[in-house]
């Protein structure tokens, strides 16, 4: 570490490799992803398949020893890492100003915050890692309380708010929006409804991002209007998104299908459910993202869409405030389906329905 982060070009390296950490098969790169849907039954494990990996998510009956989790945890823990490696040496790089240094703490807060999101979404309490690890003299660590955890990534969020700038380069380094969409994602998971919304609004109104008038030109290039921040994935470093969901007549490995209750919740005049479900025959696939030769399409972590459900949600969840619950949800669905009608459901039943528009908008995509 001494010898790696001795100027800026140093510390700039250590935050692409704490970056490079999202691409890896384990995490974004395929495990994370599909585990997260198969968890979540919108995706199955067919009967031909051959992972028993993947069997044992999809049967909620998973063995200590299923590789694939133990990659989860290693690839988020090792961005972690990274990131606490560079984040201790940027106060001491002469080379660097205060604005250049603080631009730098706030992807590395970024990236922190969102390997530690992750963790306590799959594991429940983890160890808070705000320390760097060299060699192996300080491994062990104890699970901290799931408060304890959304308290940290909080901070990291909200200073990474602060110093990150409003607009960047490209999507797949992180800008103020994106930690604000974290922040509300996270809001919005902790109960801290008045937080979600005040985030989501902000987002929506300052952010500049828009809903495109298909929903698939969300996915149809790198860098849609609506995308906040994705992972980057070149021929280089590719994803196995397509590899594991198309049919084997297609070249694919098939580990997983749409689920049949995924399949029926589309209303019929959804434009979301021909770009997220292909045919081969009979056999449905996820088809969201379909670089099947280079496996080299951008992985969306944030989305605008996603403020939208957010706003309605915490709304619903706010005394007096369902009419503004029903606003944001109707936003966003007659942007998908024209034919929507909005109803006048309240309490359960308008939560319900917006977790209905979360599923059929977001699976697929972790």
């Amino acid at each position: 570490a001494g010898e790696a982060f001795k100027d800026k070009a140093g510390i700039e390296k250590g935050i692409l490799g704490s970056y490079s950490s999202l691409q890896y098969l384990s995490y974004y790169g395929r495990t994370y992803l599909i585990y997260s849907d198969l968890a979540a039954d919108n995706l199955s494990h067919p009967t031909d398949a051959t992972s028993s990996d993947y069997a044992e998510v999809d049967n909620n009956a998973m063995l200590a020893e299923n590789s694939s989790i133990s990659g989860i945890w290693a690839a988020c823990y090792d961005g972690i890492n990274v990131a606490n490696n560079v984040i201790v040496k940027v106060p001491e790089m002469a080379d660097m100003t205060d604005a250049e240094k603080n631009r730098a703490l706030g992807e590395l807060y970024f990236l922190r915050a969102l390997g530690h999101f992750n963790l306590v979404n799959y594991f429940g309490a983890i160890p808070i890692k705000i320390e760097p690890t060299v060699g192996v003299s300080n491994l062990d660590a104890g699970r901290d309380p799931v408060n304890e955890v959304y308290a940290q990534i909080r901070s990291d969020l909200v200073l990474a708010s602060k110093y990150l700038q409003a607009s960047v380069s490209t999507k797949t380094r992180a800008s103020k929006y994106a930690a604000l969409a974290l922040l509300a994602r996270l809001s919005l998971y902790s109960g801290d409804y008045a937080m979600a919304r005040e985030k989501a609004d902000s987002v929506i109104k300052y952010g500049g991002y828009t809903l495109p008038g298909n929903y698939a030109d969300v996915f149809a290039s790198d860098g849609s209007a609506e995308t906040i921040f994705e992972i980057d994935f070149t021929e280089l470093d590719r994803n196995r998104i397509a590899e594991h969901n198309f049919p084997k007549t297609l070249n694919g490995r098939r580990e997983v299908e749409p689920d049949a209750s995924l399949i029926t919740a589309y209303e019929a005049g959804d434009e979301r459910k021909a770009v997220s479900i292909a045919y081969d025959g009979a056999l449905a696939y996820a088809n969201k993202y379909n670089d099947l030769s280079k496996g080299a399409d951008n992985l969306i972590v944030l989305r605008l869409a996603e403020m939208y459900l957010i706003l309605a949600e915490a709304y619903a969840n706010t005394s007096g405030k369902e009419a503004d619950a029903r606003t944001a949800l109707y936003t966003l669905a007659v942007n998908r389906d024209p034919s929507y009608v909005l109803s006048t459901n309240s309490g359960a039943a308008l939560i319900n329905e917006i977790l209905v528009q979360r599923r059929v908008e977001f699976w697929g995509e972790g």
